[in-house]
């Protein structure tokens, strides 16, 4: 599978080598933070764009130095707030993460709104113009790219047998929205960096976390947390963005080259992402094979029909609601024309 996606690329990168001999681009170095460097999505495609898709691309004429956000003292939350300031050019994170300040970012991955990647990723196609926007005049940043992670799935400590069972569990939640769904269910979603997350499920302050289904496993998860229950919470959406500064002093040859490649990027992501869910499962649970490394034993907790309606009766009686009253009248408005056909749903505005 690796094997075969790596030659895909190669062709592919080949073909858009060669489609751009025929430019003359100035040289130009990007200084790039990436997101989470222990992601096979960073270090597979991510960082491989910056420093040798575009290189190619462009005869060597752009390039990018790039670094993780966890690898240079980050948390992930203030990425766009120092990329608004210019400390570097462009900048990848979780909207998870700033939803707090801003409620719009979490209008695409609200905890239970996409059963499916392939809903998430519609969603996201019909929601991005109007945040586009709203990172363009309010935190004056220019988006580049939408994307994901796995299935954003629970690991816990002690048994679990579905939603139910997280009543008075304290789990890591990384945003509003997860944290509204865990108390829908009597749990408290507890905020926290996720390099903080295996220390504490080992110590036994917090019961429970969320992340991806392969992300899990990287970070060692499995270590600590020993029941794995897949049911998809949200996707872990992240956002691309350049300093605007930056962005305007590019020649328009050099813009439309990174554009047109982050939009390669976004999509040759949501594809890894969709391979890796189940490959991430395996690695955990030993069921199936795991091609990143040896697999734990966690125990793989089903899902049922029971959870499948307690997860979309969760994000109709509490989440979207609550999300709607943060967000306002005029966000909440374009959710409905973009998003709610999508969902089927129209989220209340507060009169």
């Amino acid at each position: 599978m690796r094997l075969l996606s790596a030659t895909v690329g190669a062709l592919a990168l080949c073909s858009v080598a060669v489609a751009a001999q025929a430019e003359d681009y100035p040289k130009t170095t990007v200084n790039v933070v990436g997101n989470l460097g222990i992601t096979t999505q960073y270090n597979e495609l991510e960082k491989p764009f910056w420093t040798e898709v575009l290189p190619a691309a462009t005869n060597g004429a752009v390039s990018g130095e790039i670094k993780p956000w966890n690898e240079m003292g980050m948390k992930g939350p203030e990425v766009i707030r120092l990329l608004k300031q210019g400390l570097f050019d462009v900048g990848t994170t979780q909207l998870g993460f700033m939803a707090g300040d801003a409620p719009i970012n979490d209008a695409t991955d609200l905890a239970g709104l996409s059963p499916t990647i392939e809903q998430f990723h519609d969603v996201t196609n019909a929601f991005r113009p109007v945040l586009a926007k709203y990172y363009e005049d309010t935190l004056g940043v220019h988006m580049l790219g939408l994307w994901s992670f796995q299935a954003q799935v629970l690991y816990c400590r002690d048994e679990l047998k579905g939603l139910a069972d997280l009543k008075g569990r304290k789990i890591r939640a990384s945003g509003l929205s997860q944290s509204d769904f865990l108390e829908y269910f009597g749990a408290s979603g507890i905020s926290m960096a996720f390099g903080e997350v295996q220390q504490s499920l080992q110590n036994g302050v917090i019961d429970c976390a969320i992340t991806g289904t392969l992300g899990g496993y990287k970070a060692k998860w499995n270590e600590s947390a020993k029941y794995l229950y897949p049911l998809p919470i949200n996707w872990g959406s992240a956002v691309q963005a350049a300093n605007m500064t930056f962005w305007k002093k590019l020649d328009p040859k050099v813009q439309k080259v990174i554009e047109d490649g982050v939009a390669k990027l976004q999509e040759d992501i949501f594809e890894q992402n969709r391979r890796e869910n189940e490959m991430g499962i395996a690695c955990n649970t030993g069921i199936g094979e795991c091609p990143e490394g040896p697999p734990s034993n966690m125990i793989l907790v089903e899902v049922t029909d029971e959870d499948l309606a307690l997860r979309e009766k969760a994000l109709k009686e509490m989440v979207l609601p609550r999300w709607a009253e943060r967000c306002g009248a005029e966000c909440v408005t374009q959710w409905n024309a973009t998003v709610g056909p999508i969902a089927g749903l129209e989220a209340p505005i507060k009169k």
